[in-house]
Order: C-alpha cells, then sequence, then structure tokens
C-alpha cells in the first residue's frame, strides 16, 4: 500500500494537470488589496468579493488611504458581503494600524499580521503564500472538505489540518496545492453533491466508497 505522502504526490499531480494556472481568484494589486480581500473573503464567494473591492479599492487604494476613512463610508462600499459591518471596522482599524505601525505596508510575519483585527491564521497565511512566497498551505473550507474526504487528515482543527498538509507537500508547492484543492472543490468536489463519476482522483479517494456505505447503512 502507498504512503499517505505518496498518495498525496499522486493527487497533486493530477490535479496539476486538471487545473494546471493555481492562481487566487481575487483580484488584487499588491500585498494591501490581498490582505484586504482575503479578509472581507469569510463567509463570502470571492466573486462576491471581487465586486465590492472594485469600488473600495478605487476610493481607498491603499492602507493610508483606508486609514482615514469613515467606517459607515466603507460599510456602504461593502454592503454586499457578509458580516459587513464588521468587516468594515477590522478593515478601518487594520488600515490605521498599517499605517502607523507599519509604515503602511503588510508584514511578512504571521504573529504581526495575526495581530491585526480580523485576520486570522488561514488570512494570514494566504497573504504570506501569495505576496511573500512563504510555504503555507492555507486551510479554508474546501480545502478542510477535501482533505478529509481524500483521507489526507482526520484533524478537527484547522491549524492542525494545515500542520499535517505540510508534512505530506513540499515546501515549493504547498500554494499550489491550497489553490488547486480549492478549484477542485469549487469545480467537482462540491459540498452538497460531489461528481465522484466524473472526479480524476476518484482512484485515489476513499469518500465514494465511504458515501456508498452511508447510503446502504441509512
Amino acid at each position: 500500500m502507498a504512503s499517505k505522502k505518496g498518495r498525496a504526490a499522486r493527487i497533486l499531480a493530477l490535479l496539476s494537470r486538471a487545473y494546471p494556472r493555481a492562481e487566487t481568484a481575487l483580484v488584487y494589486r499588491d500585498a494591501f488589496q490581498l490582505l484586504v480581500a482575503a479578509m472581507l473573503s469569510a463567509r463570502t464567494t470571492d466573486a462576491q468579493v471581487n465586486q465590492v473591492t472594485r469600488g473600495l479599492f478605487a476610493r481607498y487604494p491603499t492602507a493610508a488611504d483606508l486609514a482615514r476613512a469613515e467606517t459607515a463610508e466603507v460599510e456602504r462600499l461593502i454592503a454586499r458581503v457578509g458580516l459587513f459591518r464588521t468587516k468594515a471596522r477590522h478593515l478601518v482599524d487594520t488600515a490605521r494600524i498599517l499605517t502607523e505601525r507599519h509604515g503602511g505596508e503588510v508584514p511578512g510575519d504571521r504573529t504581526a499580521l495575526m495581530a491585526l483585527p480580523g485576520v486570522g491564521y488561514k488570512t494570514a497565511g494566504v497573504v504570506l503564500g501569495v505576496c511573500f512566497g512563504q510555504p503555507t498551505c492555507p486551510v479554508d473550507t474546501h480545502v478542510f472538505r477535501l482533505t478529509h474526504r481524500l483521507g489526507l487528515t482526520a484533524a478537527a482543527d484547522p491549524v492542525r489540518v494545515e500542520e499535517e498538509l505540510c508534512a505530506l507537500v513540499p515546501a515549493g508547492e504547498r500554494m499550489a496545492a491550497h489553490l488547486r484543492l480549492i478549484a477542485h472543490g469549487r469545480a467537482v468536489c462540491t459540498a452538497r453533491a460531489p461528481r465522484c463519476g466524473r472526479c480524476p482522483l476518484a482512484s485515489l479517494c476513499p469518500y465514494p466508497a465511504t458515501r456508498a456505505e452511508e447510503v446502504r447503512d441509512g
């Protein structure tokens, strides 16, 4: 039987063929704009985020600009995303901290990033991986779902899931793995109705058999 690391390598090879262009769907110009977009993406689709950031970045393109904004105006601009009031407050507070303590730049350090209002482990990992080239493999809902279905982890804590993924995936491939798992989760391995019959990973995935057992037992 192949090792888990070997099976992970085969899974990633198949995903790289299925999704050769591994890139985030979020639209951004620099690390600050990616940080803002990632903060907005909680409980919101990337398409919705891109719709609101178009207007938000036109008005407040930098941390210094957003630091001077009225929270009520930011709320108006991002009102179509989930939890917009809380996110507006976090965005303005974060922009002020970046301006006052970091010269308007996004720090390339996880501790400093997670000290910003509204920035959690996953958001910090996205920024560090995409903008700073650090070997992160952030775990969002898609990555969490797929890694469990594929039998790559059984951990319940996303931070632990990322640690286990990092043990399986070479450092230079982790961000690409993150992005390809997300792409596969959106296109094929969806939450409610996974298309197992058209999945290129079917021969390596225990989920279809588990699902069939659940159907028989039900």
